[in-house]
């Protein structure tokens, strides 16, 4: 089980990297996070959901991904309030002050789903989440340190040396974690170094030393990780790539975006510059495409939108002749309205959407899970619904966005056809469909395989793991011996 010191640490990264690795080497291996949260999650092929991250981790040890992978998955929707998912499926909506006395009966659920896993393999490579040095959090745990000795599960600390500070991080964590719960730690990796490891010769001995630990290796920063979906709203606080002569295809961070790796396609297209818009900032004039993403929670990002005055500027790119898509909740908003009777994201009621469509929605308490195949643009896709309403109206009964396999209609395009909508995530990795949309805006692209990518990027990753950590030691370790 990789733990990390902190947040961001890279555990995901690595457990993908490891897991691939591990398969390279003919072991079967299964990818195990006890509890997650994220807005960004896949449809399993139990017909679940979990987090991004476990999804890349199974396709990383070339396997299906199943609900058991993630057992426990939070999806925000307010401040203080998140959707729970437990094996997969929606189990109700939680504050964060009762989540912490309502984690505790999870554990057993999330222990049958480890040792079906478990069951199944020759290993399985665990991620916690967070930190274990949260101690404020360890009663009730069953993230990190509870799920590991209720399990039985060895742990490796991770620690990122590109934060600085990672001997005191490492040391640290030794101190002020319970006895117990450092007997289950077996050693450590240093993540995320840039430059020469032998540098960090003397610094990797000093960590050994005070926190009685054995490294299992310095792992150089991981170029390729940016390849892979993305999951962690962190990624979303990164710079621009200021290159002004490619086409700016923008998409606003709304409070609840979810499912924004479906915009991961677009930035490995050379043509294409892929702008998140923060709060605060308009969006710009010269972006070709506006993309409006996934939200949990669409009535209240609708609202935040047009806070940011981000409606003016979405209108008004529109009658410039500017291209918009909006995906799930941001094709919801697309429309006349979005009625919410049974109070599913609030107090029952409905709100007046931005109009680009012909279409209406109404949030129900049903959630449609499911992978899903078809033709847009003139191109083939596939892909996953994960939404919780239906939408119709005149633009989706004369022209739906996509033809589903299983014969019904998706999304609505709009009478001029700059205006798109669609519930289908992960349209835009086929290369065909893309290129057709990045034609529309002026741009060539569509050329690269998103799922190939991935493929390569991970391949990559276990390559570097296999030249700079002891595998072999973490494979005995894995296994018992």
């Amino acid at each position: 089980m990789l733990q990390g010191t902190g947040s961001d640490v890279g555990k995901s990264v690595l457990v993908a990297g490891l897991c691939r690795a591990f398969a390279n080497r003919g072991l079967s291996v299964r990818p195990f996070k006890p509890q997650n949260m994220s807005n960004n999650a896949a449809v399993t092929v139990d017909g679940g959901e979990i987090g991004r991250a476990q999804a890349t981790q199974a396709i990383a040890a070339r396997v299906a991904p199943h609900s058991d992978m993630n057992p426990v998955l939070l999806k925000p929707q307010a401040d203080r309030t998140s959707q729970l998912i437990v094996r997969g499926q929606v189990r109700g909506t939680i504050g964060a002050g009762n989540f912490r006395e309502a984690r505790r009966p999870l554990l057993g659920e999330v222990l049958e789903s480890y040792r079906r896993l478990r069951a199944q393999c020759d290993v399985v490579v665990v991620e916690g989440a967070g930190s274990p040095a949260e101690i404020n959090l360890r009663a009730g745990d069953i993230a990190n340190m509870g799920f590991a000795r209720a399990a039985d599960v060895p742990v490796i600390l991770v620690g990122d040396i590109d934060r600085g500070g990672v001997i005191a991080a490492v040391a640290g964590t030794r101190a002020v974690i319970d006895p117990m719960d450092a007997a289950m730690i077996r050693g450590f990796i240093i993540n995320k170094f840039r430059g020469d490891p032998a540098l960090f010769d003397d610094g990797y001995r000093m960590i050994e030393s005070l926190s009685g630990w054995r490294g299992f290796g310095v792992v150089p920063w991981l170029k390729d990780a940016v390849r892979l979906p993305s999951e962690d709203a962190v990624i979303l606080e990164r710079h621009r790539n200021d290159d002004r002569g490619r086409l700016v295809v923008a998409c606003p961070i709304l409070p609840r975006i979810s499912n924004f790796d479906d915009l991961d396609p677009l930035r490995l297209e050379p043509d294409v510059e892929l702008l998140m818009v923060p709060p605060g900032r308009p969006i710009p004039a010269e972006a070709r495409l506006i993309v409006l993403a996934g939200s949990k929670a669409t009535i209240a990002d609708l609202a935040a939108l047009r806070a940011e005055g981000w409606d003016i500027d979405i209108l008004a790119h529109h009658r410039r002749g500017g291209a918009v898509l909006g995906l799930c909740g941001g094709y919801q908003m697309l429309g006349w309205r979005i009625a919410d009777p049974a109070g599913i994201e609030g107090p029952p009621g409905s709100v007046v959407g931005l109009g680009l469509l012909d279409v209406e929605t109404v949030l129900t308490p049903a959630k449609t899970l499911k992978a899903v195949a078809g033709t847009a643009l003139g191109g083939r896709f596939s892909g996953y619904e994960m939404h919780m309403g239906e939408t119709g109206g005149a633009d989706a009964a004369a022209r739906p966005f996509a033809r589903l396999d299983d014969g019904r209609a998706d999304g609505a395009l709009s009478a001029d056809g700059l205006v798109m909508g669609s519930y289908v995530h992960g349209l835009l990795a086929e290369p065909g469909l893309r290129g057709t949309l990045l034609v529309r805006i002026g741009a060539a692209g569509g050329g690269h395989d998103q799922a190939a990518a991935v493929d390569a990027a991970l391949d990559s990753i276990a390559a570097v793991l296999e030249a700079h950590l002891d595998i072999p030691a973490l494979i005995a370790l894995a296994q018992g011996h």
